[in-house]
């Protein structure tokens, strides 16, 4: 590999994104854009903008967790629902290669800002609209949450322990999986194309849809069996000795993923249980002794213990860590993973690359409007006019 510390120019550099989106999705995809070059202008209404802003606890002026998703972009504030605000939309729309917007569907078209509305000012120019289920079919416009995404996606049904409901998290799998990444898939996808054919894409995204599609383990349960297995019964769940998690003695918990027959070997080794060697893909009755052996040992050590025996033995046995003390963690460091942001602890971009290094141009989120006259200045405006447009409320 090159040279880490020779910054070459960044890969999405001169990449113009207009950010119309608020809350998770739609931000975290601007800020994977922005982290690797993208400029990025958050276009916000001149009432609340971002309600981020001011959501959950506050690290200062807003909340921590706006900081954590609008790093290295810019902000505008436009009045969308008045004409001088969407013929200015409009004009920054030519210069740019992205829309991204997290509206239900036909919100754009009421606005009178549609994909063919944009694509008519600049036909190179990618729309990406983030939604809970997609721009068709009977869902379109219902409202729905992580949770609901995740419940028609068969996804939901699948995540907790035998016996008992569905499990909820609090790492949304739909809003990251689907309108995050989803997103930021798409984008890349279209604007890869665009480059080459001159003519940009509406892009889709619909959060159930991307959940649903990654269902791979129950889908090829259903290809096989005509239906999924219940909830903490097969392979990945709980189903079986060699995968899963086991408390320790001080109630934390270890993660045990030896799938491959000869971690599993090694693993009852360590533990001086060859006896178990044949119980790795155990069910039923079976599976479900050799599971209690292997709880029983393990609650007979701290956690802490047990990563002095396993960090020496290589079989795919590691703790539980909950996300402060992953903060610390030695590989995810060394990875560059947590940095520092304008005096704000942030995860780093999680894709490395050669050639350039782990940095954030703009650290500090954007206040509302912060570079307003900056953006609108580019389009020839002068200060007299900005001024006329902040009294008319349209700035």
């Amino acid at each position: 590999m090159q040279d880490q510390t020779v910054a070459r120019r960044a890969p999405l550099e001169g990449v113009r994104v207009l950010d119309l989106t608020r809350l998770l999705p739609g931000p975290l995809a601007t800020q994977h854009l922005a982290d690797y070059g993208a400029e990025v202008v958050k276009v916000e209404d001149t009432g609340a903008g971002d309600y981020a802003r001011t959501m959950g606890a506050m690290g200062g002026d807003t909340s921590w967790f706006y900081q954590v998703v609008n790093r290295n972009k810019q902000s505008l504030r436009l009045d969308l629902k008045q004409a001088e605000g969407r013929a200015l939309f409009l004009r920054l729309v030519e210069r740019a290669d992205v829309v991204v917007e997290g509206f239900r569907p036909g919100v754009m078209e009421r606005l009178g800002l549609g994909y063919d509305v944009l694509a008519e000012r600049n036909p190179r120019v990618v729309l990406c609209s983030i939604t809970g289920y997609g721009q068709t079919g009977p869902y379109a416009a219902r409202a729905g949450h992580d949770i609901n995404y995740l419940g028609y996606a068969g996804v939901l049904d699948q995540i907790g322990t035998a016996g008992g409901a569905p499990a909820l998290s609090n790492v949304q799998i739909g809003d990251l999986l689907g309108g995050t990444m989803g997103a930021v898939m798409g984008i890349l996808v279209a604007l890869f194309d665009a480059q080459r054919s001159g003519q940009g894409r509406h892009v889709d995204v619909s959060m159930t849809d991307a959940s649903f599609a990654h269902a791979i383990f129950p889908l090829t349960e259903v290809l096989a069996e005509g239906r999924v297995r219940p909830r903490g019964e097969d392979l990945l769940s709980g189903g079986v000795p060699c995968y899963g998690v086991y408390e320790t003695a001080d109630g934390r918990h270890m993660a045990v993923g030896a799938l491959e027959e000869k971690f599993w070997q090694l693993l009852c080794d360590t533990l001086g249980r060859p006896d178990l060697k044949p119980g790795h893909l155990a069910g039923g009755a079976e599976g479900a002794r050799v599971r209690a052996e292997l709880a029983a040992i393990f609650r007979s050590r701290s956690q802490r213990e047990w990563v002095a025996v396993f960090d020496a033995v290589d079989c795919c046995v590691t703790p539980v860590l909950r996300l402060e003390e992953s903060l610390e963690d030695a590989q995810l460091r060394a990875r560059g993973m947590v940095v520092d942001v304008g005096g704000v602890r942030q995860f780093g971009p999680a894709v490395r690359m050669t050639s350039m290094p782990v940095s954030a141009a703009r650290p500090a989120p954007p206040t509302a409007g912060a570079d307003s006259a900056q953006i609108l200045g580019g389009l020839g405006i002068d200060a007299g006019e900005l001024e006329r447009l902040r009294a008319a409320g349209v700035i």
